[in-house]
């Protein structure tokens, strides 16, 4: 039996939880502070936090032994992470946040079918009815009357 701790659903749910939360204090830290500003002040957090962890978990490794096809699809991450963070703060500053995260989370629907065409994964009719409902769900959710 898997233990918890190394369970993918227990850490996707975590996920999900800390980006709820994320929208939450975002929405309330942008209240008063240029939204690009809000979102430097974040990547410090989270690179000083990822130090830690790195440094914690003792899972620092050579620069060197990552290959660099890891590097730059690891760097084009990165910049796709930061174009995603600037665009959310600059709609959480705009917007609702019960209106702007649903629409953010349209990144699953997105994700299914990139896997579908760029990783050759591949979704049964179930899966893809689940694709169609999180994003009529998103933009229900989003619908302003």
């Amino acid at each position: 039996m898997k233990s918890l701790l190394t369970s993918w659903p227990l850490w996707a749910l975590l996920s999900a939880g800390f980006a709820a939360l994320t929208a939450i204090f975002a929405k309330v830290g942008v209240e008063n502070v240029n939204s690009d500003f809000a979102t430097f002040i974040r990547t410090i957090v989270i690179l000083l936090a990822a130090a830690m962890m790195v440094s914690i978990s003792g899972s620092w490794q050579a620069p060197s032994s990552v290959s660099s096809r890891s590097w730059l699809f690891l760097v084009l991450s990165g910049l796709a992470t930061g174009a995603s963070w600037i665009c959310y703060f600059r709609a959480l500053k705009l917007g609702d946040a019960a209106r702007v995260a649903p629409i953010d989370k349209l990144s699953v629907v997105f994700v299914a079918v990139f896997a579908v065409l760029f990783l050759g994964e591949r979704l049964t009719l179930p899966n893809w009815l689940g694709v169609v409902m999180i994003a009529g769900g998103a933009v229900l959710v989003a619908y302003r009357a």
